[in-house]
């Protein structure tokens, strides 16, 4: 594996201490050049494990905390008419960025969530009719907190599905968290910096990653998953063409953290559960709800289950 991908694996590893699982798939999710979504409850690192990763690329970072009072011009931009120049300028919004953390994406109305779509569906925005290509290196991480939701929006099933996968960060155990107090106590700041890696890097890593072979019997693997999930009578739900794209996506990322000269089936099962679990969601009842809690624990289980069932072939 490249040193520098193992400098950054091992950095955001130092950075969030026990989130070893999260890291691994938010940068499976740059490098197949795909959004990511964080969910946890409150103070587990979400925020802080998107800003450690913008730290360590050298392109434009920004933050948008997300509000009920969000207008979709703070996301995207607007036009602004100079009397000086008798004409309208285009004032770019944060998206115009290399990684945008889209902070408590659920505490804005779906409409401004929706203003993020052509974003992270074309890479590119339109406004007044004009259309703007976002960076070539262009990531969205949102972070949903799922406990403490009084007062947020249920995230749209069109925005959920262009999320490449969702991460799930928890409580660590009480050694670890241990640990991150003495890393707090005694870190210096030249701790946080560390050296950067270019775009032109993670450009070549994603190439690298859409250049990954994949064979026909890993096609029919990943759609034999897709259809298992729309039969069981249990998930009532339905993956997508996009959705077996990303599905397809992540198993090629993950191959290439695994450094496999191809996808094997072993990518795939463990790209699966990240890139479904968030678009079968049904409803997304407040997760302060015991069942509704209870419920994605038992949709996680049937997911692991289906694994295990589905032949490879």
């Amino acid at each position: 594996m490249d040193t520098s991908l193992n400098a950054l694996q091992d950095h955001l590893n130092a950075s969030v201490l026990g989130a070893g699982t999260a890291t691994y798939e938010i940068i499976a999710a740059l490098l197949a050049g795909g959004h990511a979504l964080i969910e946890g409850p409150p103070g587990v690192g979400k925020t802080t494990l998107a800003k450690t990763l913008a730290g360590s690329i050298s392109g434009t970072f920004k933050r948008v905390q997300f509000t009920p009072d969000l207008l979709p011009s703070d996301l995207v931009g607007y036009s602004l008419f100079r009397q000086d120049k008798n004409a309208f300028e285009f004032i770019e919004g944060p998206v115009f960025t290399n990684l945008l953390l889209a902070d408590e994406i659920n505490r804005t109305s779906p409409r401004i969530q929706s203003a993020l779509l052509e974003c992270m569906n074309e890479g590119q925005v339109t406004v007044d009719g004009i259309t703007r290509p976002l960076p070539s290196v262009f990531q969205v991480v949102a972070t949903r907190n799922n406990r403490h939701r009084a007062g947020t929006f249920p995230l749209p099933a069109p925005q959920l599905d262009r999320f490449l996968i969702s991460i799930e960060m928890s409580l660590p155990d009480s050694e670890t968290r241990s640990g991150i107090l003495k890393y707090h106590a005694t870190k210096s700041p030249a701790d946080a910096t560390p050296a950067t890696i270019s775009l032109e890097r993670v450009a070549s890593w994603q190439d690298a990653v859409k250049r990954l072979p994949v064979s026909d019997a890993i096609f029919h693997y990943v759609i034999r998953l897709c259809d298992a999930i729309r039969h069981h009578g249990e998930l009532d739900a339905t993956i997508s063409n996009r959705g077996a794209l990303a599905l397809m996506q992540a198993s090629r990322a993950v191959a290439f953290l695994e450094e496999h000269e191809a996808v094997y089936p072993d990518d795939v099962k463990r790209a699966f559960i990240p890139a479904v679990l968030h678009r079968i969601e049904r409803g997304e009842s407040e997760f302060e709800n015991d069942s509704s809690t209870r419920r994605r624990a038992a949709v996680r289980l049937l997911l692991e289950e289906l694994l295990e069932a589905v032949p490879i072939e």
